[in-house]
């Protein structure tokens, strides 16, 4: 009965951030199919470690096991190489969500600007360093703290923040600069 309690706990605490846990492992992992292998391994590590979760922020210890999940499976199968390269684009659930809610319906022109806009968000990502994007898509999507986010990738809260800045700077600059290429090709 013990196991049945601890296996009951366990899917209490860390079935609500199985979301979480696949975003960031799609994102690192770069594919859906990676990604689902990377989550997989990273549940069956925490549950298997989940004695050793010793109170705190669930969310931020299981996203820390997701992360070293994926570093252990670079390891295996990339010889070291880390890439971001989303295989769907971002979705904007919230459209949805807004509209199951009562909000005013919004126009399709708008729709499909935030649509266009989405994608190239999501391909300018791409372009940016791993650790610009893990800070990134940990503040911005996943909204930790700094500190939690620091928790999750093992670097010092100054150095979360200065790859934070980085990231919004170059992610501002690569925007700015496909803007400016559109414009010069009429697009």
């Amino acid at each position: 009965m013990p196991q049945d309690d601890r296996r009951r706990r366990f899917e209490l605490l860390a079935l609500p951030h199985l979301d979480a846990a696949f975003n960031l492992a799609r994102w690192l992992a770069g594919n859906t199919t990676d990604a689902e292998d990377v989550v997989q391994d990273a549940y069956l590590r925490a549950y298997r470690y989940f004695d050793a979760f010793q109170g705190g922020n669930f969310r931020v210890w299981l996203l820390t096991i997701v992360r070293n999940a994926f570093v252990t499976w670079v390891k295996e199968n990339r010889s070291g190489r880390m890439m971001f390269v989303p295989d769907t684009p971002l979705a904007d659930s919230a459209d949805s969500e807004e509209a199951m809610w009562g909000s005013r319906p919004r126009d399709p022109e708008s729709l499909l600007l935030e649509s266009v806009d989405s994608q190239m968000l999501g391909r300018l990502m791409e372009q940016l360093p791993a650790e610009y994007r893990e800070v990134l898509l940990l503040r911005e999507v996943e909204d930790l703290a700094y500190k939690e986010i620091a928790d999750v990738t093992g670097v010092p809260i100054g150095t979360v923040m200065s790859r934070l800045s980085r990231a919004r700077l170059s992610l501002r600059k690569l925007w700015m600069q496909q803007v400016e290429t559109e414009a010069a090709h009429g697009v």
